[in-house]
């Protein structure tokens, strides 16, 4: 960041302390991109992951004193939104009642590049999983949490935290074959690609 945009971010904060709307709207303004990236990979569609982003905003703008300006901002920031994702997914599961799987096994390979896939297209798949799959795969393999920190996040085992993550990896990689699968008329399906780059997790 360069000594103008670190000047701006500092004026940016400092009118956010003092709850001017203008610096409210313009810090808004300039990571509504960036939050919308994080939120969308936990919503199921873009009007939910807006309403995650908004909520997340009121808590930036209300929690704005504990940032320390030492650190980076995007990623105290980063931290709310993915807060607020799982606030979201509390929220749509109150009333329901996982059953844990202790004996689960973790699945060792996550999705991790598909050269044929755009970055939204990718994310639509994600966002087509069941919820409780789709939090727990982006809090893992994107965010980067240990499943003992997810099962503490999200009220439920370790073994349904893992089990959740092995039936969204292997939910993702039918539909990213599915999605790779052209449509001739008159001929039948085949596939275009027999294999799908994974990672370790």
């Amino acid at each position: 960041m360069s000594a103008d945009e670190t000047m701006l971010m500092d004026n940016l904060v400092k009118g956010c302390l003092e709850q001017n709307r203008s610096s409210q709207k313009a810090l808004y303004r300039q990571y509504f991109g960036y939050s919308m990236s994080i939120c969308l990979r936990y919503a199921p569609n873009r009007e939910e992951a807006v309403e995650i982003v908004n909520d997340g905003f009121m808590k930036v703008f209300t929690r704005i004193g504990t940032y320390d300006p030492k650190r980076s901002f995007k990623s105290w920031l980063g931290r709310i939104m993915v807060n607020s994702s799982i606030d979201h997914y509390r929220a749509a599961h109150k009333h329901y009642h996982h059953d844990g799987l202790d004996s689960a096994l973790e699945a060792e390979f996550p999705v991790s590049v598909i050269d044929k896939l755009s970055y939204d297209e990718l994310i639509g798949l994600v966002q087509q999983l069941p919820s409780s799959y789709r939090t727990v795969f982006n809090l893992h393999v994107i965010d980067g949490y240990k499943h003992e920190e997810i099962a503490d996040m999200l009220s439920i085992s370790v073994g349904t935290s893992k089990s959740n993550l092995f039936k969204a990896r292997e939910s993702l990689k039918l539909k990213i074959r599915q999605q790779l699968r052209p449509v001739s008329p008159g001929r039948p399906d085949r596939m275009m690609i027999t294999s799908i780059k994974l990672k370790n997790g």
